[in-house]
């Protein structure tokens, strides 16, 4: 698999060669690299593993080569276990001799920059001496591929090799060993560490793994994304080739805290950003390493789900309840039994039983593999996007799981006889023992080991569903860094500049002295608003007062005001909700949008939710639906409720504008838009924009 030298001006191989290795070179003479020669023959590596070393003649039972270029070819694959200077010289020899790709296993570059002053240096050093040969890393412990049995990997680990399985990608060497060593029945095809991500980032990666046809679903940890553009292609890459993407999105994004004049950005927080990032690109997020190993599961085993309603058996009324318990807020839905449900029930169980969702079918039918079947099958309507039976094993090593064998008939059963998804979910992980859940997952039914995990997966690929099923969103507005030096408008200019582009605002005028103000309003009309200029936070400066009902009014509260400018506004009635609309600028996602509660309240309700723009009117719409202060906009206890498309309109204002100004764009503000049964209007708004120049 020789190729030509590689050089700094050469193009950039693909991934291929490195992940899907015939021949391996191991570069280092410690016990890492001897490890990873153990780890490729334990895994049953077939192809050519050469060692190389200047003085060595031996390592782990393997002649040793003096040099890269004594080598009898080209490696494919590379594991560099040497210092990290050593590494560049290493890489450049690799890269001469047109090395498929390498491993880069040092630290000390440009992680550790603020230890080391080099540490930047250095790792630009190594790029320009890969040329195009591929590199992973530094500072990772390479991949392990179960699929073909190359493990560059200097360590041990719990794979085995399966024939397919889905891949696992993770910027945490020490959690991608312990992901390893998962016991729940799930084939990993790839697991990959990224390092530092010098030479291929996270999305490149997934890509490189996508594309092997033996790979069934991506799971992803992330600690941050280098490549929005890139993240987003790989996205709709595995949506074209109908492999789901979960994800376990960890830290915070400290460039979304660039935004700190507003209250969008205490709303937003870091998290906001990747949230709808995600969201948007219909990849399963989940809050921890079993979620996202049980995610894994049901995706490579059932993909993604058609719904998030499902339905729940037990034998016990308390896992009933747990189940049903368990699973509010994770958006899964228990519908309701059908006529048809009820009486192909009745029939099994007798009139003993109370029918319902989650059903618990008590233990009269258990042992009776025929009844357990047809209960199962009854309660598996087709329009459910999923059966789960609720079923914890008993100790191997003490008790006998005869009977329990039984259940697994009658669930496969039902699961062939409906055509719908099936699983078996322990309650507690270590009630489902390893070889039981291979032998379920062996049937085509997913063996979740734990409840929380179980529905965490469930919601997730119901998540994914839904986004599948939905037109992919439009390509995101990608935003450059964040600004050294800003300005922020005043509320009568930000006004202006967002009206201009369809935002309903009060009518207004400036004022420079309290009498002047006093003229202002009466010439408006009475009542008004005056606000003083130049403040952020109005309210709690004692700069806004409301309903001023003459001029002596409202010249008294300029009067009182910290302000030496002022604005003069008409009073809006008829109010049903007041909502914050904002965006800020997050290199690492996107322009966040952030719908909420508006006014005074809104960091003390924190009812609010976020989506990345482009968006459109459904959307937009839909997220309103979310919010918890959403009947207030549909009209609650019989009171007028609010225009929700002069809502819609002035989010879609609001997106306009940034749209126009998104070179210079930072953040932008509306709080409170005033929402009432005649439309919406915009009492106040923040704009900061890039310092010009």
């Amino acid at each position: 698999m020789s190729m030509p030298g590689a050089d700094a001006g050469a193009p950039r191989a693909g991934l291929d060669r490195l992940l899907r290795p015939a021949s391996i070179a191991v570069i280092g003479g410690g016990g890492w690299c001897a490890n990873v020669i153990r780890e490729c023959a334990r895994i049953g590596f077939a192809g050519a593993i050469w060692p190389v070393h200047p003085s060595r003649r031996e390592i782990a039972g393997l002649p040793v080569y003096a040099s890269v270029e004594a080598l009898p070819e080209a490696p494919d694959a590379a594991f560099i276990g040497i210092n990290r200077e050593a590494t560049v010289a290493a890489v450049r020899a690799l890269g001469r001799r047109g090395a498929g790709g390498a491993v880069c296993f040092a630290s000390g570059f440009r992680e550790a920059a603020a230890e080391l002053a080099d540490g930047g240096d250095l790792e630009a050093a190594l790029l320009e001496a890969a040329g195009g040969m591929r590199l992973l890393g530094p500072n990772c412990y390479g991949f392990i591929n179960a699929l073909d049995g190359a493990a560059l990997w200097p360590d041990q680990h719990g794979a085995v090799r399966v024939e397919r399985g889905a891949a696992l990608i993770t910027q945490s060497s020490n959690i991608a060993i312990n992901l390893t060593m998962q016991r729940r029945g799930l084939p990993l095809a790839y697991v990959v560490t990224a390092g530092n991500q010098a030479d291929t980032d996270l999305s490149e990666i997934a890509r490189g793994l996508l594309a092997d046809p033996r790979v069934t679903a991506l799971g992803l940890h992330i600690e941050g994304i280098r490549d929005l553009a890139g993240f987003e292609a790989m996205a709709a890459e595995a949506r074209a080739r109908g492999k789901p993407v979960v994800a376990l999105k960890i830290g915070r994004s400290a460039a979304a805290q660039a935004a700190t004049v507003s209250h969008t950005a205490s709303l937003a927080g870091s998290d906001a950003g990747a949230r709808a990032l995600l969201a948007r690109l219909g990849i399963g997020q989940v809050e921890s390493l079993s979620a996202l190993l049980e995610a894994l599961k049901l995706l490579h085993l059932a993909g993604p789900l058609g719904s998030g309603r499902i339905a729940s058996m037990s034998c016990s009324g308390g896992e009933a309840s747990l189940m049903a318990d368990s699973a509010l807020g994770t958006g899964l839905e228990f519908p309701p039994l059908g006529a048809a449900q009820r009486a192909d029930l009745r029939a099994v169980l007798g009139p003993k039983v109370a029918l319902a969702n989650p059903l618990d079918y008590h233990t009269y039918i258990w042992g009776d593999r025929e009844k357990l079947a047809a209960c199962f099958t009854a309660m598996m309507e087709p329009a459910l996007a999923m059966g789960c039976l609720v079923l914890d094993f008993p100790r191997e090593d003490r008790c006998d799981a005869a009977d329990w064998a039984q259940v697994i008939d009658a669930v496969a059963e039902a699961r062939a006889a409906r055509g719908v998804p099936m699983a078996i979910l322990a309650s507690l992980p270590e009630t489902m023992p390893e070889a039981t859940a291979e032998a379920i997952a062996a049937r085509g039914i997913v063996p979740f080991c734990g409840l929380a995990e179980g529905l965490a997966a469930m919601a997730a690929g119901a998540r994914i569903g839904a986004a599948w099923a939905a037109p992919e969103a439009a390509p995101l507005w990608l935003p450059g860094p964040a600004a050294a030096a800003s300005r922020t408008l005043s509320e009568a200019e930000a006004k202006a500049a967002l009206a201009a582009h369809g935002l309903a605002v009060p009518r207004a005028q400036r004022a420079d002295s309290p009498a002047a103000a006093a003229a202002a309003a009466a010439e408006i009309g009475f009542p008004v608003v005056l606000k003083g200029e130049g403040i952020a936070h109005k309210t709690e400066a004692g700069a806004v007062a409301l309903g001023l009902a003459d001029a002596a009014a409202v010249a008294a509260a300029a009067a009182r005001m910290p302000a030496t400018r002022f604005l003069v506004e008409e009073m809006v009635a008829g109010t049903a909700a007041e909502l914050l609309i904002g965006v800020v600028r997050d290199p690492a996602h996107g322009f966040v949008m952030t719908l909420g509660a508006g006014g005074v309240l809104t960091e003390l309700l924190r009812d609010s939710v976020s989506l990345l723009l482009p968006a459109g009117a459904a959307e937009i719409r839909a997220a309103l639906s979310g919010l918890r202060i959403a009947p207030l906009l549909a009209g609650y206890r019989g009171k007028p409720g609010a225009d929700l498309d002069a809502v819609v309109a002035a989010a879609l204002a609001v997106q306009a504008y940034v749209g126009a100004n998104r070179e210079r764009l930072q953040e932008v503000e509306v709080n409170p838009l005033l929402c009432g049964p005649r439309g919406a209007m915009a009492a106040d708004a923040l704009v900061r924009l890039a310092a010009a120049g």
